[in-house]
């Protein structure tokens, strides 16, 4: 969200690009097979040579056996909470625990709420000052009932609360327990037909409102229809055969008691529980003081180019309290952790403060996810993942934005905008964050282009098995809880032991950069490219902030795969050129009235012989909006265009004019 303090995730298991992806095509017969399998009674002598790896799948038969729940129904809420994940024992953002995400929230609420970070600067522009930090809340107060599952199910099922939050079969039993519960007090049949399961699954997460109920027992169906199969966190084999005939009983829906969505309007796909919860607009008593965003008209004026991805660094609540806080900053939307629930408060049309760089603003859509980047064991659920990557696809057909990593960016890859802005700049979602799966719930999932020697790789390490450490998550200097990543670390040889790659933005003192969670002086991350720069036995070397950066690369566990792509070079005739934080106009575009904005350059040089990897053309534009009355806004555009690039772990942006474009697979 806003600043380099703490934020988060834990997700699911991928298999490398030489093996298919877990669609939901990939649960045939032998799927159906596979499923039944646990049901089938065996002797001992059998069962005992049963490979432990199916574990966790007889323990989802036995419950829903038990509790009389379709073993499909278990199963899809199951991972639609959590991709079936047991994620060590760890709660998640919200504090729900286990395969079945059975809340708990005031065990975890109190360390939560010591993290609220104060204000940054999200317009960063110089227009206007930081806005003023906020205290901490207190944790007082009832608790809603997304937040408080398990105690219901201990009440239902007999078992201890420290069970049900630490024992994977105890947890299965408790989310059983809830929908059958919730099948009886809707006076419905416990039938072992999963579409006669439609209203009890739709209260699972207690969401508290019918329209975010109805899309979460939409997303499981739409899973049990397609069927899924993966490896779990802790190694357990689980599959979920299709029933592509299902046909849910939606009606049932109208049954239980449940709150009226709110009212107004907002932009949001049909497939998504959303609702208005307006940033306000207006005047601060300071003298020409507003907040907390800026009206636009926005793709007449200008056209936006990127989706920011962001996490709260605070609860839904507080994160809720905050946006309707004039003196503090502003996003567009909000995504809850708990049952994916979305809140829209700026309208695209308009400019939020959520970046940290004014001209990324003025070209962009933030994006808030409910959590925390240096805690990875706060897990993020899978029905956040899916609303928001449904939001992003909406927005980015509305908005005509590509869906790729040069314009899907994550706050922690947006540039400063001086070289006096770097250090302050924001890491937000960080190293938890699974963009591997973010972008197949997009629709284009990341995979090899061409061949394993082309000029250009996608990072693409596995997600699950790839657990680079960090440190800084606690206290600064200690480790971070071992947890799979979507990040490959820098280094400046082919060498466990040579040091990361310098980031003199982050460290003018020419010192190395750290493991510190916070620090992405000598980090890739999954679907960035970059251009190859060397290889040896089990190394890849890519042109990094200028320099030559090696990562591990080996054939048989491969983090990067060969693509297709532009290249960028310096023109002909020049040594290095500059590279900026923004792409500005020129000095003669401004008009009479309009500050000119200087074209200042960052710390680093883009030297002949060095390539990287173009990610779009964009005009020098300058959206000047200082005042609250938007009549006196202007674009100033100038005839200097700019190329961003994947120059580090942030994008920049260098002038066409000061380079060559080329094909990267020559």
């Amino acid at each position: 969200m806003r600043g380099p303090a703490s934020r988060t995730r834990n997700a699911p298991r991928r298999t490398s690009w030489r093996t298919s992806r877990h669609t939901s095509r990939a649960a045939g017969a032998l799927a159906s097979a596979a499923l039944l399998f646990p049901l089938v009674g065996t002797a001992p002598g059998n069962a005992a040579q049963r490979p432990a790896t199916d574990a966790l799948q007889r323990r989802f038969a036995a419950a829903a056996a038990r509790y009389h729940v379709p073993q499909s129904v278990l199963l899809g809420v199951s991972y639609v909470e959590s991709r079936w994940d047991a994620h060590g024992g760890a709660p998640s953002v919200t504090g729900g625990y286990g395969p079945m995400h059975l809340t708990d929230a005031a065990t975890v609420l109190a360390a939560t709420m010591a993290t609220a970070e104060p204000g940054g600067d999200g317009r960063g522009d110089s227009a206007r000052p930081v806005p003023a930090g906020h205290p901490a809340p207190s944790a007082a107060g009832r608790l809603p009932e997304r937040l408080r599952t398990l105690d219901r199910a201990a009440a239902l099922t007999g078992l201890p609360a420290r069970a049900l939050r630490q024992d994977t079969a105890a947890n299965i039993q408790g989310g059983a327990a809830l929908l059958a519960a919730a099948q009886r007090r809707l006076g419905l049949p416990a039938s072992d037909n999963p579409a006669d399961w439609y209203a009890a699954v739709a209260g699972y997460p207690a969401a508290g409102d019918s329209a975010t109920a109805g899309t979460f027992a939409q997303d499981v169906f739409e899973v049990i229809r397609g069927g899924q199969r993966r490896i779990t966190d802790s190694g357990q084999r689980v599959v979920l055969a299709a029933d592509p005939r299902l046909a849910p009983r939606t009606e049932q829906l109208r049954r239980p008691a449940a709150a009226p969505p709110a009212t107004g309007e907002t932009e949001c796909p049909p497939s998504v529980a959303c609702e208005p919860v307006p940033a306000p607009y207006q005047r601060l008593p300071d003298k020409n003081s507003y907040g907390n965003h800026d009206l636009a008209d926005r793709p007449r004026s200008q056209k936006a180019e990127f989706i920011v991805i962001h996490d709260t660094e605070a609860t839904w609540e507080r994160t809720m309290s905050l946006i309707k806080d004039p003196a503090y900053v502003s996003w567009n939307y909000t995504v809850r952790s708990a049952d994916g629930h979305i809140a829209q408060h700026v309208a695209t049309k308009d400019v939020a403060w959520h970046a940290g760089n004014w001209y990324v603003n003025s070209k962009s859509v933030g994006i808030e996810h409910e959590g925390y980047l240096a805690r990875p064991d706060a897990w993020y659920t899978e029905e956040m993942y899916r609303t928001s990557a449904r939001l992003v696809r909406y927005l980015a057909r509305k908005l005509d934005i590509p869906l790729d990593r040069q314009h899907i960016l994550g706050h922690d890859n947006v540039p400063g905008t001086l070289p006096a802005t770097i250090k302050g700049m924001h890491t937000d979602p960080g190293p938890y964050w699974d963009w591997a799966h973010y972008f197949e719930l997009l629709g284009r999932p990341f995979g090899p282009t061409a061949g394993p020697f082309s000029g250009l790789v996608t990072v693409l390490p596995d997600y699950d098995r790839n657990r680079t450490p960090y440190t800084g998550c606690a206290q600064p200097g200690q480790g971070c809880a071992a947890h799979g990543s979507g990040t490959v670390r820098l280094h400046t040889a082919p060498s466990e032991d040579a040091p990361l790659v310098t980031d003199i933005g982050l460290h003018p003192d020419g010192g190395p950069s750290t493991t510190d969670v916070n620090d992405t002086g000598a980090r890739a991350s999954t679907g960035q490219q970059f251009a190859v720069a060397g290889r040896e036995a089990g190394w890849t070397a890519v042109w990094y902030l200028g320099q030559k950066a090696w990562f591990r690369n080996p054939w048989w566990a491969p983090t990067a795969v060969g693509s297709r792509g532009s290249l960028v070079t310096p023109r002909a005739g020049l040594a290095e050129i500059p590279v900026y934080g923004r792409a500005y106009p020129e000095r003669a575009a401004y008009p009479d009235g309009v500050p000119v904005q200087a074209v200042t350059p960052l710390p680093y040089k883009l030297s002949a012989g060095q390539s990287y990897v173009l990610g779009q053309r964009l005009p020098g534009e300058f959206l000047w909006a200082s005042g609250f009355d938007p009549a006196g806004h202007r674009v100033v555009r100038g005839r200097d265009d700019y190329y961003e690039i994947q120059f580090g772990h942030r994008v920049a942006f260098v002038r066409a004019a000061d380079v060559t474009v080329r094909p990267g697979n020559r």
